[in-house]
């Protein structure tokens, strides 16, 4: 089975995750940010993963600690997940639009936690979402995950839809990614013959 449940508690938040990579793209995510939660359900829903994330904590000082405890605490079940990622396809890629935006998104689990956004924002604020912490989420959440991620805005006028095309972007990425090859189901895929450091 590939899942994990792993749960992060620090003096600023506590979040919960459960993640299954064999799933139907089931979930069940509160933030208590009602955009992330909505990025995060297209995460699950286009890379058919079985998601639950449980996070609160001080937002005091605004949405920081929390996203970036949640993107941590992702990319950390993601790469238990994964395992020594024997047999996956390790890189995928996906292009998406949604409405007048078009996202690309590139990834590929080398190993090595790697991260370039460019998502093009132009406002403040995506509904009670500051666009930067989109952006912190995705670094946080590759270093984590060990993934190199390539995520790029290539269209777009509204900043929703620009969040919403890469977040569905990075789930059909990640689909593709971790799917076995069945040419080669038990093999690492690197010359190196280990994707795990």
């Amino acid at each position: 089975m590939r899942t994990a449940k792993l749960t992060r508690k620090t003096s600023e938040s506590e979040v919960s995750v459960e993640l299954n990579l064999d799933g139907n793209g089931s979930y069940s995510i509160s933030t208590g940010n009602g955009t992330l939660n909505h990025l995060l359900e297209q995460v699950a829903k286009h890379s058919l993963f079985d998601i639950t994330i449980n996070a609160g904590g001080d937002t005091s000082a605004g949405w920081h600690h929390i996203v970036e405890d949640v993107g941590i605490t992702l990319g950390q079940a993601l790469r238990k997940s994964v395992g020594d990622g024997s047999g996956i396809n390790r890189m995928g890629h996906a292009i998406v639009p949604l409405d007048e935006a078009l996202a690309l998104v590139a990834i590929d689990f080398s190993g090595r936690g790697y991260s370039i956004i460019e998502g093009g924002f132009d406002e403040k604020k995506i509904q009670e979402l500051p666009p930067d912490l989109v952006r912190h989420f995705l670094e946080s959440f590759a270093s984590e995950a060990k993934i190199a991620l390539h995520a790029k805005t290539l269209a777009g006028l509204n900043d929703h839809h620009k969040a919403e095309a890469i977040f569905k972007a990075l789930a059909k990425a990640l689909k593709d990614a971790v799917t076995v090859d069945v040419k080669a189901p038990n093999t690492a895929p690197s010359t190196k013959g280990t994707i795990s450091n």
